[in-house]
Order: structure tokens, then C-alpha cells, then sequence
């Protein structure tokens, strides 16, 4: 019977003048959701390139204190290395010296202190100290750890000005400009440690855009479609003279060591609504034949009608609506499908 209401096809999917009732197995297949809209706060957006960068107040640069030759390196770009790691192995004339300084006012103060008192003056005995405890410092000074120099007097002679620098920190390696055999200088960067757990992003703005940035203000940093959340730390108050833009710095975790400094990616700043307002995506917006901007409204499960509304900001993936009640319950994704299903009723969602 073709007008047999009892017909589950018919039940499911019966057009309406004013729109059309979708089954829910058509619903699941063409992917539509249905969201209840109510007065809340959004964000809206403004974006700006940025550029990933090691983070200056967790990096440790790597450096010879004194002129050097580089023998051996122990760690390589990339590579994880933990607090107390070795990671190169240097030769300096200088530290040389200091070694044979330092064994030999270590035995005199060792052969001093087992004459005690009363053998020798106090003040032979305070000149020994004295002359130990400035050859210890000065190793020191030079990078030495104090393992390393316990291990002076074990050490052959011929080893004499070999010392190793070690990682201060965990981190990682981001930069090991040297090669083998290579003179460096005093204070020249042989090795750059940083910890990739928290990085900065450098966003770079256009000084036009007023954009009133307080600390810890919220922002939205985008790689390779994935969203990282990041925090504003500082503002620059000066213009970059190359880019003409303005430096803001932002904080971002980085637990899943997915992020790596040098990588350019999206900065969304995030602005909150002065008041709760209706907001719907942009996907959820259809345009009518007239013109007018609709959004598809649920007013009984499974039953859709086109309801005019009037626009208002945009917020990113979102858009302001006005013409709802708060508690509507609108299509916010499978718009396109539902108005084309209404469109093949030949009729206008309107009634115009």
C-alpha cells in the first residue's frame, strides 16, 4: 500500500513543507551532528606567523674557558644527554700547567699536613693551603669536575692538558658547530644544551595590529594540524628592523617532543567575548536562495527545518548568530547534506 503510514521507510525520511526528517541511520552514515547552542563566551582569533625556538632560560651553552683544541667529541646533534654527561674532550696548554701546578702543590700540602704543627710553622702551613686551594679553584675555573681533578695524581703525566667538559643540565643537543682537531677560542659556543620539555615561539605582528596582550593572555600554536595550547610571556616593545614586525614570545609544553626549535609554525591568539553570546561554525551556516544566511534547526529528533539568522563576528571557526533562542538545537556539522535533501524535495525550506 502505497499510503500505508505504517511503512518504516516513509516514518523515517517524510518531507515537510518547512524541511524534511532524516532517519537516524542516514543521520550516522552522512555524519550529522546536532549541538544545543546557548550563550557562552568565545574567543575570537588573530593570527601570526611563528617560529619555534629552544627555550633561553632552560639552555645551557657549551663553552672552553680557555684556548683549546678539540681531541674528541661524545655526544652528537639530537642526542639526549643527562646532567654529568661527557661530552667532548678538549686539549689546552694552559690546563696543562694548572694540572702540574696543582699535583704539585696537592703533595705539598699532603706532606705538610702529615708534619702537623708542631713541626712546621703555622704560617709554611697556611702558605701550603693556600697554594693547594689556588691550584684546586683554577681548575675549577677551567671546567674541571672535581672527579676529574681527584684523578690528577693517578693521571700519566702525558695526559697532561686533556680535560673534559660535561653536560650541566639534561637536554638536548641543538647545536655542535665543531669538527675534530678545530682550535676554539675562550667563551666560543662548542655545544648547545636545551631542554625540549617547554619551548618558546617567537610570533611576529604587525606593530598596526593593537593587540593589547597581557601575560599568560591564551594562544592557539598550529603544526602539521595539531594544536599545542601556548601562554604569552613577553612582549617586545621595540620593532624588529628586518621583519617590521613585533616580537611576541609564548610559552608552549611540548610533552609529546613533537615540536623542535627552528620550526615555523601558526600562532591564533585567543580574545575573549566581552559577554556570552550565541555562536555556531561556520560550517553550520547555509545560504538560502534568497540570499538570506540559515542554519538548519532540530525541533523534534531527526526533524529539520531551515531557520533565517543574522550574522554577526567572526571567531575563528566560529561564527555570532542572532535570531535563536538560547537551548536551540542546530545542525553543526552535515549542514550541506541535510539542505540538500531538502532540495531534492523541490521545494523552497522557506515556503517562498
Amino acid at each position: 500500500d502505497e499510503h500505508d503510514h505504517g511503512n518504516e521507510s516513509n516514518a523515517a525520511e517524510e518531507e515537510h513543507e518547512e524541511g524534511i526528517t532524516l532517519s537516524p541511520k542516514k543521520m550516522s552514515l552522512a555524519n550529522i551532528q546536532v549541538s544545543t547552542i546557548k550563550h557562552e563566551y568565545q574567543f575570537s582569533t588573530i593570527y601570526a606567523p611563528g617560529e619555534v625556538k629552544a627555550n633561553g632560560y632552560k639552555s645551557y651553552v657549551v663553552s672552553p674557558r680557555t684556548e683549546s683544541v678539540v681531541i674528541n667529541r661524545h655526544a652528537t646533534l639530537g642526542e639526549h644527554v643527562e646532567e654529568g654527561q661527557k661530552l667532548v674532550t678538549l686539549f689546552s696548554e694552559a690546563v696543562a700547567q694548572a694540572q702540574a701546578d696543582y699535583l704539585v702543590a696537592s703533595t705539598e700540602w699532603q706532606r705538610i699536613k702529615k708534619l702537623g704543627k708542631n713541626t712546621v710553622s703555622e704560617s709554611r702551613l697556611l702558605q701550603a693551603q693556600t697554594a693547594f686551594n689556588a691550584s684546586y679553584g683554577k681548575l675549577i675555573a677551567f671546567g674541571l669536575t672535581k672527579q676529574a681533578i681527584a684523578e690528577i695524581s693517578n693521571k700519566d703525566v702525558t695526559a697532561f692538558g686533556q680535560y673534559s667538559l660535561t653536560a650541566h643540565r639534561e637536554g638536548v643537543v641543538l647545536q655542535d658547530d665543531f669538527i675534530q682537531g678545530q682550535g676554539v677560542n675562550a667563551g666560543d659556543t662548542i655545544m648547545l644544551l636545551a631542554d625540549e620539555k617547554q619551548l618558546w615561539i617567537e610570533a611576529k605582528v604587525s606593530p598596526n595590529k593593537k593587540l593589547n596582550l597581557a601575560i599568560n593572555s591564551p594562544a592557539l600554536v598550529v603544526f602539521n594540524g595539531e594544536n599545542y595550547q601556548a601562554k604569552v610571556i613577553q612582549e617586545a616593545h621595540t620593532i624588529d628592523p628586518t621583519t617590521r614586525t613585533r616580537i611576541i614570545r609564548l610559552s608552549v609544553n611540548n610533552d609529546d617532543h613533537k615540536l623542535h626549535s627552528g620550526m615555523f609554525v601558526k600562532v591564533l591568539f585567543q580574545f575573549k567575548t566581552q559577554h556570552k553570546i550565541l555562536a555556531v561554525p561556520e560550517d553550520a551556516l547555509i545560504r538560502s536562495a534568497d540570499g538570506d544566511w540559515t542554519v538548519f534547526v532540530e525541533d523534534h529528533p531527526g526533524e529539520f527545518k531551515a531557520v533565517e539568522v543574522e550574522l554577526g563576528r567572526s571567531l575563528g571557526e566560529f561564527r555570532e548568530i542572532s535570531g535563536l533562542e538560547s537551548g536551540t538545537r542546530v545542525v553543526t556539522k552535515g549542514a550541506f547534506f541535510v539542505a540538500s535533501e531538502i532540495a531534492k524535495g523541490g521545494f523552497d525550506p522557506h515556503n517562498h
